[in-house]
């Protein structure tokens, strides 16, 4: 079990006053319990390819030059030069897309043990860590995913070809063109993927979507419980960047910049699934607390997360989001 520092405390003994969120969420060495075990595990199998699937999309470079070439002096040579270069991509394109289908399976599960039962959100941060971090993990995941596809264009350049070359001319007139992986690729799961990468943020769709779904699944379970735990989470994230001695608990440097991102995925998740969203001014998610702190950071820290909550929220621009809020996120 991570480590903890307190259960929640007030500012002071007045019963209106804000709550403080001092629980330590130990996203470095927290283990599962036995309760966790099994759902830890099926998890765990899944994030392992979290990894080297960001840094495939991170140094994706497309096959540009070969389309252009191809499309410009469409003889059989340049044409063969862009199918071979594409077929390789597209497969690493299906990987990506099979791993959402992988994230959208397991979130349900994490979700389940995270807000049913009779425990309080903040019961279950203190007692279910090891979850909490792998949750934690998905959501940097599905940020950096979005981010790194939103910067390289040439993934749907890629499919477009794809889907462009197979539609006019079936498999079998390319004598000497198949790639190993092509028949893998059926309409059926091109259309699949091309539905996912026409997404500016296409993760982040997977995400929103499964929790809603477990939200909808599960009517036995409020959609309290599963906001509230979104919502405290967020809580507890700003609460120990905002302290220099919860910070002093962390063991590597780079912990408080993924704390940080989880912070902010965890507002634009609460916003995608509370019905009035993250900005209105009943929400339980300080957004103002969570961008004066983003602000407060290296602008090469905070920028992709400032324009993650200007982009990829759901409810940022309508009416009832405060103008103090709109003017916060638009400076």
């Amino acid at each position: 079990m991570g480590k903890l520092l307190s259960l929640l405390a007030r500012d002071d003994s007045n019963c209106c006053s804000p709550q403080k969120y001092d629980v330590f969420l130990d996203f470095e060495n927290a283990q599962p319990t036995d309760g966790e075990q099994e759902t830890f595990e099926e998890v765990q199998r899944v994030l392992r390819n979290s990894e080297p699937i960001l840094e495939e999309i991170q140094c994706y470079k497309g096959a540009g030059r070969e389309i252009r070439e191809a499309i410009s002096t469409p003889t059989e040579e340049f044409q063969k030069k862009a199918w071979q270069a594409v077929m390789p991509l597209v497969s690493r394109l299906k990987r990506f897309y099979e791993f959402s289908t992988e994230l959208e399976v397991v979130v349900p599960k994490i979700l389940f043990q995270l807000c049913s039962g009779p425990m309080t959100p903040t019961q279950h941060l203190e007692t279910q860590q090891a979850l909490v971090k792998q949750f934690a993990e998905i959501l940097e995941f599905v940020l950096k995913f979005d981010e790194y596809k939103m910067k390289t264009p040439a993934i749907q350049n890629d499919f477009s070809y794809y889907r462009r070359t197979i539609t006019r001319q079936r498999m079998s007139s390319y004598n000497g063109f198949e790639h190993h992986d092509t028949r893998e690729v059926t309409n059926e799961l091109a259309n699949r993927m091309s539905l996912f990468y026409a997404h500016a943020t296409p993760m982040l769709k997977v995400l929103s979507e499964a929790t809603s779904m477990f939200v909808k699944e599960n009517s036995d379970i409020p959609i309290e419980n599963t906001t509230e735990t979104l919502s405290t989470m967020a809580k507890v994230c700003l609460r120990m960047l905002e302290s220099p001695n919860l910070i002093a608990q962390f063991q590597r440097e780079e912990t408080q910049l993924f704390v940080l991102r989880v912070m902010v995925g965890l507002v634009i998740l609460y916003d995608h699934v509370h019905p009035q969203g993250a900005f209105v001014k009943a929400s339980n998610v300080d957004v103002k607390g969570c961008v004066k702190l983003l602000k407060e950071q290296p602008a090469s820290r905070s920028e992709g997360l400032l324009n993650a909550l200007r982009y990829t929220t759901k409810h940022l621009n309508e009416e009832a989001t405060p103008k103090n809020i709109k003017n916060l996120l638009a400076a």
